[in-house]
C-alpha cells in the first residue's frame, strides 16, 4: 500500500499534494477566482474626468447658472474698443437677437498704468485729507441720527477730525515709501481688439445686423 505524501505542514494529505497553506488545491478546469475592480467613484463614468480631494472639477462649460457655447463660433465682428464692441451687441439686442449666443472676446490683453501727476507729501496728505473728511462726515451723520446732540456741531467735529487723521496717514504713507513713488497712477486692464462672436447657426443673421449698424455709423442709408 503507498503510503500518503506527507504536506508541509506535517499532516497528512492525499496523494495529490495539497497546497501549501493546508487548503485543497481546485478543481482541474475550474477557473480561479478573480478579485472583482473596485467600484468607480459615485457621479463619474468612464470617460469622465474622475475626483479629486475637493470633488469633480468643473470645465468652463460646465460652470453652474451659466450655459457656455456647446457649437461652433464665429466673429461676426472687430472692434478697436469695448464701447464699440458693446454697441454692437446693443444693437443685435434692439432687434429681437438671441444676444445669449453671443461673446465679446477682448485678445492681447495688457496692463495700462496712466500716470495723473506728481506726488509729493503735501498731495498726499491732501488726498488722506480728503478721504478722511468724507469718512468723517459718514460716522457724523450715523451720531446725529442717534444722539441729541446738536447735529451741525456732531458732523462738523467728525469731518475736522476725520480730516487731520486723515492727512497725518496720508503724509506718514507717502514719506515711508522713501521716494520711490513720488507719482500718482491709474492701472486697468485693456486689449488690443475685441472681437463679438456668435454661435455659427445665427452668426449670418448678427453679420447682416452689425453690417446695418456700420452703415448708419457712416450716414449711409
Amino acid at each position: 500500500m503507498t503510503s500518503p505524501t506527507p504536506a508541509s505542514d506535517g499532516t497528512a494529505g492525499p496523494a495529490s499534494g495539497p497546497v501549501s497553506d493546508g487548503t485543497s488545491a481546485p478543481a482541474t478546469g475550474t477557473p480561479p477566482i478573480v478579485d472583482e475592480p473596485a467600484a468607480a467613484a459615485p457621479g463619474t463614468s468612464a470617460g469622465t474626468v474622475p475626483p479629486g480631494p475637493a470633488g469633480v472639477p468643473l470645465l468652463p462649460a460646465q460652470t453652474p447658472g451659466r450655459k457656455g457655447h456647446t457649437g461652433p463660433t464665429v466673429v461676426v465682428g472687430t472692434y478697436a474698443d469695448y464701447p464699440l464692441a458693446q454697441q454692437a451687441v446693443d444693437h443685435l439686442s434692439d432687434n429681437k437677437f438671441p444676444v445669449e449666443r453671443t461673446s465679446i472676446v477682448g485678445t492681447d490683453l495688457r496692463l495700462v498704468e496712466t500716470v495723473l501727476g506728481r506726488l509729493t507729501t503735501a498731495r498726499a496728505a491732501a488726498a488722506g485729507a480728503a478721504s478722511g473728511a468724507w469718512f468723517g462726515l459718514f460716522i457724523g451723520v450715523l451720531f446725529g441720527l442717534f444722539s441729541d446732540s446738536n447735529w451741525f456741531a456732531v458732523i462738523l467735529t467728525t469731518v475736522i477730525v476725520g480730516g487731520v487723521w486723515g492727512a497725518i496717514f496720508g503724509a506718514i504713507a507717502h514719506a515711508a515709501t522713501g521716494g520711490r513713488r513720488d507719482f500718482s497712477s491709474r492701472s486697468s486692464l485693456q486689449a488690443a481688439q475685441y472681437a463679438v462672436i456668435a454661435d455659427a447657426e445665427v452668426a449670418d443673421e448678427a453679420r447682416a445686423l452689425l453690417v446695418r449698424l456700420n452703415w448708419k455709423a457712416s450716414g449711409a442709408e
